[in-house]
């Protein structure tokens, strides 16, 4: 597990430290650098195919000033860290600093190699897919009815189980169908219960396939060892979040659910208030983005000395909207 990732001179990360647990959700206004640390833990995996021009904080552009992110690990590396360089005139660099001498550096970035970062497309979901082996979900939701597809001649229970979630996060339906609109290539389309009328993958809207997307990545057997996803609320319905939430718990908290798997590090990203609120009893999992000036800079919200007195009586997403905790716009 990664126990925080250290900026130095990464776009709006200039000098900041993100604090992560198991799950941990980034709260803050746009340019507060929550992409930003998305995006240097994806460059993290192949630092050498960014340039430093590409990736230094705006106002270091002509200046020599080196680029740095470093990964700091928890169990079971801890003491070990990862750290990717990027100097003027060069493309990036990583080297692994091994905390004791039984931890096997291959092993570790190849677990940072696997992370994986979603930013979900109604589109690329309802695209049919091409049947290939092992097939896993695309950063953009495609994919998709492979890998249900998959999950459903591999692991039939897990099938059907992921088959009652879904009627309970969409009662309308009661089961996914699947398609073979052309030689090598799966859809999938929805069944009614009332009726058992099939609707095709393309008529669903948005917020559907989205949600379908987050409930089958928290279904399979095999997900990825480190999981960021950007804005899991887009396009769900507020009445829904709960169980968004819950899905990623799911990956993240695996024994809650009676899984054997290893869990699953999440990295969320979040503008919505009504997110927020649903992790009022756990601030250690919430981490505030804020922007000063130009910089962006992070802060667990448990650090905040006086936060069981601000949230007393009061609803977190409430708190955060007003601007008490920060991460909010700088004109509010």
């Amino acid at each position: 597990m990664i126990k925080s990732v250290e900026f130095h001179n990464f776009k709006a990360l200039r000098d900041t430290t993100l604090p992560l647990s198991r799950f941990t959700l980034i709260v803050g206004p746009n340019g507060s650098g929550k992409s930003t640390a998305i995006q240097a833990l994806k460059a993290m995996r192949e630092p050498h195919q960014l340039l430093h021009r590409q990736i230094v904080t705006a106002a270091l552009k002509e200046t020599d000033k080196t680029v740095e992110v470093i990964v700091n690990c928890g169990k079971p590396f801890a003491g070990a860290r990862v750290i990717a360089t990027w100097a003027l005139w060069g493309t990036g660099r990583k080297s692994i600093q091994i905390g004791n001498k039984d931890q096997d550096s291959h092993i570790l970035d190849d677990l940072l190699s696997a992370t994986r970062i979603y930013s979900l497309d109604a589109e690329a979901i309802a695209a049919p897919t091409q049947l290939i082996p092992d097939i896993t979900l695309a950063p953009d939701g495609a994919n998709l009815a492979g890998v249900l597809d998959r999950l459903r001649d591999n692991e039939p229970e897990r099938f059907e189980a992921l088959n009652e979630e879904l009627n309970r996060w969409l009662p309308e339906f009661d089961r996914i169908l699947f398609e073979t609109p052309k030689t090598g290539h799966r859809a999938i389309s929805l069944r009614t219960c009332e009726g058992q009328h099939k609707i095709a993958v393309t008529d669903l809207s948005q917020g559907i396939l989205l949600a379908l997307a987050m409930l089958t990545l928290a279904y399979v057997p095999d997900p990825p060892p480190i999981v960021c996803i950007e804005e899991p609320d887009r396009g769900i319905h507020p009445r829904l979040l709960r169980d968004v939430r819950d899905a990623l718990y799911r990956l993240a908290y695996p024994e809650s659910v009676g899984e054997k798997r290893d869990p699953v590090q999440v990295i969320a990203t979040t503008h919505s208030p009504y997110l927020l609120d649903l992790f009022r009893d756990h601030p250690e999992e919430i981490v505030i983005a804020n922007k000063i000036g130009q910089e962006a800079r992070f802060e667990r919200l448990l650090d905040q000395g006086n936060i069981d007195e601000i949230l007393e009586d009061a609803h977190l997403g409430d708190i955060w909207y007003t601007g008490i905790l920060g991460g909010v716009p700088s004109n509010t």
